[in-house]
């Protein structure tokens, strides 16, 4: 007798829902949980941010502003995998817009769902690449003798090459099949969880001073002078982006269902599990920094060694050089954070696609019937992905020519 082909969970609820399997449903939940761990990233949203959330109400507000974020963001989560369970859908959010708002409201809330979702990350791929070319521009000032030393800072016109020239990698990397990305997001959680376990441990040991419990978990201090703002409420929401931006992109798991096996209880574990590796590790990245502060004005000040650009690279610096009298291992340190960019990168590309690919197939965007494409070998939406890459170049080019 011949036996009937197995059909996957994910699969099946899919074909439910009218849609047809078109990309290769390969991943597990490994694979799903390393990408959706690598597009939140436990250190691109904190290095870039730390400085002024910090100078904005001091040490107290972006402490507690973490577990306060985190609190909050376990709701969205749980209520996000419990959707995910029942729409194992490529372009998840806006798709579960339309069904739960109802006939009435659902396609307008689907399309504010949709165009609030492709805009976020298609800028974020940017920030990415921004934010990286940025740790990289503080790397090569260090290893070239540091902005006090005659070191090299990187001018404008080679700093929007680098920021292009990762937004192409990311691009060409994500034309390969799914598993190539996965292989690399593998890395990348180990490598962050890794490299975010020495880091926590090694600076507050090898700074040669540290501040006080006192003063990372209770002092608060305005930075007017500075940012211009004189509300106290509002310096503190500000001093909260760090947590908001860090604590974001666990729904990639729920973009790459249809490319995953059981989707439909392996993208809300792949969920949850992301965003309770980066809750436990992003607060004790926040708390290493705050603690290992050797000079907490000195950080902002434009002669200083990083020429003020990148306060977290200046807390490494001061650390490692007054114990060591050089910033050898403040720049072995800072590559770990800018792999962690490297890898969020590929990883938020991944995901913007996947939503701008699910947007086309239901016609969308202009000229869908050219972004839905699939490629015939790799079966991913490499039209979408240099789509998404061309935006973020184009932004990079305006940002840089003002």
């Amino acid at each position: 007798m011949a036996t009937e082909e197995v059909i996957d969970s994910g699969e099946k609820r899919l074909n439910e829902l009218g849609y047809k399997q078109e990309l290769r449903r390969e991943m597990t939940l490994f694979k799903t949980l390393a990408i959706s761990f690598s597009t939140m990233t436990l250190f691109t949203g904190i290095t870039p941010l730390f400085g002024s959330s910090l100078l904005y109400a001091g040490p107290a507000s972006l402490v507690w502003g973490w577990v306060v974020v985190t609190f909050f963001t376990w709701f969205v989560g749980i209520a996000m995998a419990e959707i995910c369970s029942s729409f194992p859908t490529t372009g998840s959010l806006y798709f579960w817009a339309a069904h739960l708002a109802g006939p009435k409201w659902g396609p307008f809330a689907s399309w504010c769902c949709a165009w609030l979702e492709s805009i976020g990350l298609i800028f974020g791929i940017g920030t990415q690449a921004y934010a990286g070319t940025q740790t990289l521009q503080s790397i090569i000032l260090l290893c070239t003798g540091t902005n006090k030393g005659g070191g090299y800072f990187t001018p404008r016109g080679v700093f929007l090459a680098i920021y292009i020239g990762l937004t192409l990698i990311w691009a060409f990397l994500n034309t390969f099949a799914l598993e190539v990305i996965a292989f690399l997001d593998l890395i990348s959680l180990y490598w962050q969880v890794i490299g975010g376990t020495v880091i926590v441990i090694m600076l507050p040991l090898v700074a040669k001073t540290t501040q006080s419990a006192s003063f990372v978990f209770t002092h608060f201090e305005m930075g007017s002078d500075s940012t211009g703002i004189s509300s106290k409420a509002y310096a503190v929401i500000l001093s909260f982006l760090v947590s908001q931006y860090s604590l974001y992109g666990y729904d990639a798991a729920a973009h790459l269902t249809e490319e995953t096996k059981g989707a439909d209880k392996n993208g809300p574990i792949a969920i949850l599990s992301s965003i309770g590796i980066i809750s436990v590790f992003g607060w004790a990245y926040i708390l290493a920094l705050t603690f290992s502060i050797q000079n907490f004005s000195y950080l902002y000040d434009p002669s200083n060694e990083t020429a003020g650009a990148n306060a977290v690279a200046q807390i490494l610096y001061d650390a490692f050089h007054g114990r060591y009298h050089n910033s050898a291992g403040a720049i072995v340190l800072l590559f770990i954070i800018w792999g962690s960019f490297f890898f969020g990168g590929l990883s938020i590309t991944t995901s913007a696609a996947r939503v701008v690919y699910a947007l086309s197939r239901d016609k969308g965007v202009p000229f869908s019937s050219v972004w839905r494409k699939i490629h015939p070998k790799h079966k991913v939406p490499s039209n979408a992905v240099w789509l998404c890459a061309g935006i973020c170049i184009l932004i990079g080019i305006c940002k840089h020519s003002k």
